[in-house]
């Protein structure tokens, strides 16, 4: 992992059971400091340590003696669930500053630190943030992510475009995938009934994690809201984030229910992404779109499973939205160019699902497609994009179930959603 040898403190962050405590160790036992001749040298090669604060004596060895517990600290160390322990914050700060040893600390955290700007402030100038997403399909159907980022899906979707290509439908195996999800404690069990039952159980688990760590999260006073708000956020997944449909059921203010879902994102459990704009477009919604982090969590809480998903043709394009936009958020984090994401839609109801934004600011659109045809009218959207942009748009696609990338005019393609995670 090149940010260990760039940083003295790097934060693996993401979702709790995302795999960040396994690559957390994988790292630390392997050669990936060295270079040259001390490579070939591995008993040079500096394994790290590891405590957890979810174990209860370094955590309460933290906290009553933060300054005992840094001295004893091996020379270089694994740190986990560090949002349990920030009574070490500002030492970690003081020890780097003292001797600026690339990968000292190899932190993990399950909250947004973004959210905990106690750890970002302490550490600004020191800290490397890389986000640990959920498993992808290419992952999943081991393909090689490096492959992926070099010539898959957002590569094509920036560059080349997608004629000259013929990918599989993928029919039943579509659904299956979208209510597996993406955990891998998840997926390793070996029936879609015991996946269902892992991810009700998660959100009990994170129900717990709430009330045990008040001291992190802050007072909540309704525990028995945080699954049902889930279920309503499920619901609505995909759509424009209204607080007041997602407060309707319960009966707590508005600020309250809101309070909640800020709670929620910071947990990694859904995310809004915000309203792209331009100034040649006007007229334009400005809400942010809502999306669960994963549709194996949905499928759960909504007890579905692929059969009914396919059922009901509105929830399956909810749901198959939100498997695209994760799927394409985990490439991304591949990818050395920074993608913004971003969803487009004007008072007219023209819309795009998904829009991606380069740093250079080049821009792509995704529409989603729970069909096996495409039609000119389904590229509405993006030509609206497309014209308003000019030489800035790059390219537009729907994706759909299908086999063959079809052309539609100017820099628009149908492609099928295969494609998302298949190398060409």
């Amino acid at each position: 992992m090149e940010a260990l040898e760039d940083s003295p403190v790097v934060l693996l962050n993401g979702p709790r059971q995302c795999g960040k405590t396994t690559l957390a160790q994988l790292i630390g036992t392997r050669e990936h400091l060295l270079s040259g001749e001390d490579r070939q040298n591995r008993s040079a090669i500096p394994n790290y340590g590891y405590l957890s604060f979810d174990e209860t004596i370094p955590r309460e060895s933290a906290r009553e003696d933060p300054v005992g517990f840094m001295a004893g600290l091996p020379e270089r160390v694994i740190l986990d669930e560090i949002q349990r322990a920030p009574e070490l914050f500002r030492l970690i700060k003081l020890d780097v500053d003292r001797n600026r040893i690339p990968g000292r600390f190899l932190l993990t955290g399950s909250t947004s630190v973004s959210l905990l700007s106690e750890l970002s402030e302490a550490l600004v100038g020191r800290l490397q943030i890389v986000r640990l997403h959920l498993l992808s399909q290419c992952e999943l159907k081991a393909e090689n992510s490096d492959g992926v980022a070099e010539s898959g899906f957002l590569a094509a979707l920036f560059d080349k475009g997608f004629l000259g290509f013929k990918n599989e439908r993928l029919g039943t195996r579509l659904s299956e995938a979208i209510v597996a999800g993406g955990f891998p404690l998840a997926l390793a069990r070996p029936t879609a009934n015991r996946r269902a039952n892992w991810y009700v159980n998660y959100v009990n688990y994170v129900d717990q994690m709430i009330l045990r760590d008040a001291r992190v999260f802050g007072s909540v006073g309704s525990f028995e809201a945080i699954p049902n708000l889930l279920r309503s956020a499920a619901s609505q997944t995909a759509h424009l984030y209204n607080l007041s449909d997602l407060a309707s059921p319960f009966e707590l203010s508005r600020p309250t229910i809101g309070s909640y879902v800020a709670l929620l994102e910071k947990l990694f459990l859904f995310e809004r992404i915000p309203a792209w704009h331009g100034n040649r477009l006007k007229r334009l919604i400005k809400a942010p779109k809502l999306f669960l982090t994963d549709t194996g969590i949905a499928a759960a809480l909504l007890g579905i499973d692929s059969e009914s998903l396919r059922s009901d043709r509105m929830l399956y394009g909810q749901l198959l939205e939100t498997f695209v936009f994760q799927e394409l958020r985990r490439q991304a984090s591949w990818q050395e160019d920074q993608n913004s994401f971003f969803h487009f839609r004007d008072k007219d109801g023209v819309e795009v699902d998904i829009v991606l934004e380069k740093r250079s600011g080049t821009v792509a659109g995704v529409e989603v497609k729970a069909s096996g045809t495409v039609r000119s009218g389904d590229f509405r959207g993006l030509r609206k994009l497309r014209n308003s942009l000019g030489a800035r748009f790059v390219n537009g696609v729907v994706l759909y179930d299908g086999e063959t990338c079809t052309s539609f005019g100017d820099r628009l393609y149908a492609v099928p959603i295969s494609r998302l995670w298949s190398v060409n």
